[in-house]
């Protein structure tokens, strides 16, 4: 029989977990709660994309006459930072209304929340379809547990999909994608007192750099993402002082739009950029965006507005999700983003959420989980 836990102790178990990313050690977590989705009536499977990097898929079917919807959330969170925290960030501390730990609002508080309304209708007798949970390892550091699960044959296709990042229980319709990218510019040292004998790499970064300062996409702006931004976040070059540099090396963060192609930026960036500076792609993460007609989305905006007091209308995000891996991987359903953390406290410093936005969440998350499947 499963404990019945309490969305706040549901969101204390799993804050006891340090998933601290790197190095993530995402396992004993993903079995906690597969043990518990397996004892509610799921199929559970694990996959790991590393050792200790679990991630689990929980299905729990009614019939297959119609897809079924999927709710997702990470495990892992970012590190605790050099500022002291006031709190213990592992033990779930409660003041008020806020409970305090690190990942409480990203996202632990919205994985709470889903377990609970995942297991009340789990323990339904019938329905329409079922629902799939899809919980991730690896997600801060650019979506590796979604990005393996979406290589596998396990998934399958789902009807809709809701991921549970922090908005403050507001219904969100997408998010910008990230393409980040490592530019190189090459020169040839020499001793600092004769740099005529040299090449400087670090002039060459300078001028790529300067150029980029006010680049223009020359796209148009999206209806609730807006326009896509690059900003210069890491440089380094150069080993000594009294040497001519003969490497140097920066990041480039662009976040882009739906439809834009990676490899149509890479290569408009490179012929603004000239040869002089080398560009070679970490990360590509697609943007996300539902529209705000659809059958469904309507029908969450209505609920949600029970919910927190207001008409939602389409907004967007500016950080990206696992929607970037798992959307396309699921058939592209419909995606919201809807979580109860806030995504000012995310990577924070004595990081809290609120107790009422977690147990709202947990209603929410079942009212929407009900009428899908129709129980």
């Amino acid at each position: 029989m499963t404990h019945a836990y309490t969305p706040l102790e549901m969101t204390k178990k799993l804050l006891a977990f340090n998933t601290i990313n790197p190095p993530g050690n995402e396992s004993q977590c993903a079995h906690f709660i597969g043990k518990l989705l397996e004892e509610g009536g799921f199929d559970v499977s694990y996959h790991e994309f590393a050792e200790k990097r679990t991630s689990l898929m929980a299905r729990k079917m009614f019939n297959s006459d119609k897809l079924p919807i999927c709710f997702s959330g990470h495990m892992d969170m970012v590190p605790l930072g050099l500022a002291e925290w006031t709190r213990d960030p592992f033990d779930g501390e409660q003041d008020g209304d806020k409970v305090y730990g690190r990942g409480s609002s990203d996202m632990k508080g919205g994985l709470a929340a889903m377990i609970i309304a995942g297991l009340r209708l789990a323990s339904m007798s019938k329905g329409s379809g079922g629902v799939v949970m899809a919980i991730t390892a690896g997600e801060e550091t650019g979506c590796e547990g979604a990005g393996y699960l979406a290589g596998l044959d396990v998934r399958g296709n789902v009807g809709a999909l809701i991921v549970g990042e922090p908005t403050a229980n507001y219904p969100v319709l997408g998010h910008k994608g990230a393409f980040w990218l490592e530019a190189v510019t090459s020169g040839v040292s020499a001793h600092g007192s004769m740099p005529e004998q040299g090449v400087n790499a670090i002039y060459k970064a300078a001028r790529a750099v300067s150029r980029l300062e006010n680049y223009e996409f020359n796209v148009t702006a999206h209806p609730f993402l807006g326009s896509p931004t690059l900003n210069v976040g890491t440089i380094s070059g150069g080993i000594n002082i009294n040497s001519v540099p003969d490497r140097t090396i920066f990041g480039i963060d662009i976040r882009t739009l739906p439809g834009q192609s990676s490899g149509q930026i890479l290569e408009d960036l490179q012929t603004h950029l000239g040869e002089e500076v080398e560009l070679k792609n970490t990360i590509a993460a697609p943007a996300v965006s539902t529209d705000p007609q659809n059958e469904w989305v309507q029908e969450v905006f209505s609920i949600m507005e029970y919910h927190i007091g207001e008409k939602p209308v389409p907004r967007g995000v500016t950080y990206f999700t696992d929607a970037s891996a798992l959307t396309a991987a699921f058939g592209n359903p419909p995606t919201i983003i809807l979580g109860p953390g806030e995504a000012e406290q995310a990577h924070k410093t004595d990081e809290y959420c609120h107790i009422s936005k977690i147990e709202t969440a947990a209603e929410a998350y079942f009212e929407i989980a009900r009428r899908w499947c129709e129980v």
